[in-house]
């Protein structure tokens, strides 16, 4: 795709790459959805943190009630700002992270697809756009997920950082690097090719009220709901390795010890809160993202 003009006078112009106006959209976008949906977040980490090793927490299972009970003890033993904690790692973790996606999948697209990528494809590309950003940011994620969970007490993002690398060193940083990408590739590939297949057939079977319909909003909601429930279990491992790196040292560990304490419900805890953010999260960048890609031009 060739190099466009954002619309300003003559004498201003400035040639910007529609990758880095992508970039800038899913930016954005993902700061919007993360500073919203952060308690959301912070709810999945806590149901999912190890319970046998947090005498204080409730024998917790994936359901409505569970989270309401998470939500209100957070509330009255701590405060109600806890429900934000993790938000400042959350946020520069989301900036760079949804840009990097949303940018290499325009690439992408445009490159290999024409624009209109088959289901396939979609899938293909999602699946590589997402694994590029994990990959990159997963110091974030271990230190977001530390952050969230209540049983680090890093005064802030540099010093989590800082205590993370001498006391574990690189491997620390990385830890449950592999169920991230297990969890978010498979996620974002799937939720592109529902995405792009679930609104293609509105457009297609409600031509005269499309315009009256959120139509990235509802695609949204379905594609989330569906890759949210079948990449679950892997988010179960990624949280125990991050937050227990003593404990589990590969992904076989955390899987035989979920099995074993919790069965097979245990890799469906905290499904609720990442269901309900992850659906409305992803909707929410992907409206932004289609409403700012038209009115910047790159649509």
């Amino acid at each position: 795709m060739a190099y466009s003009m954002i619309s300003t006078p003559v004498h201003h112009r400035v040639e910007v790459s529609p990758v880095l106006k992508a970039f800038l959209a899913g930016s954005l976008s993902g700061t919007c959805s993360a500073i919203l949906f952060q308690p959301l977040e912070l709810v999945k980490t806590r149901l999912q943190a190890d319970t046998d090793l947090r005498a204080s927490s409730p024998k917790t299972k994936a359901s409505i009630s569970s989270m309401i009970q998470m939500v209100s003890q957070i509330v009255r033993n701590e405060n109600l700002f806890t429900l934000w904690r993790g938000l400042s790692p959350s946020i520069v973790r989301c900036v760079p992270g949804v840009g990097l996606y949303f940018s290499s999948m325009h690439y992408m697209v445009t490159k290999y697809a024409d624009g209109h990528p088959s289901p396939v494809e979609a899938m293909l590309i999602g699946v590589s756009a997402r694994t590029l950003s994990a990959a990159v940011l997963i110091p974030l994620t271990v230190i977001k997920t530390r952050f969230e969970s209540g049983e680090y007490e890093y005064k802030g993002l540099k010093h989590g950082l800082r205590m993370i690398y001498q006391k574990e060193g690189i491997r620390g940083l990385s830890c449950g690097l592999l169920p991230t990408i297990v969890r978010d590739a498979p996620f974002s590939g799937l939720y592109l090719m529902f995405y792009s297949q679930i609104k293609s057939h509105i457009n297609s079977n409600c031509k005269n009220e499309v315009n009256q319909i959120p139509v990235p909003f509802i695609s949204g909601v379905f594609a989330g709901i569906l890759a949210s429930l079948i990449t679950q279990p892997a988010d179960v491992l990624k949280t125990k390795m991050q937050l227990y790196p003593e404990k589990f040292h590969n992904v076989l560990d955390v899987m035989l010890y979920v099995q074993k304490t919790y069965g097979l419900k245990g890799f469906m805890k905290g499904l609720v809160p990442r269901m309900l953010r992850r659906t409305l999260m992803a909707s929410m960048a992907w409206t932004v993202y289609e409403h700012i890609t038209v009115s910047i031009g790159l649509k």
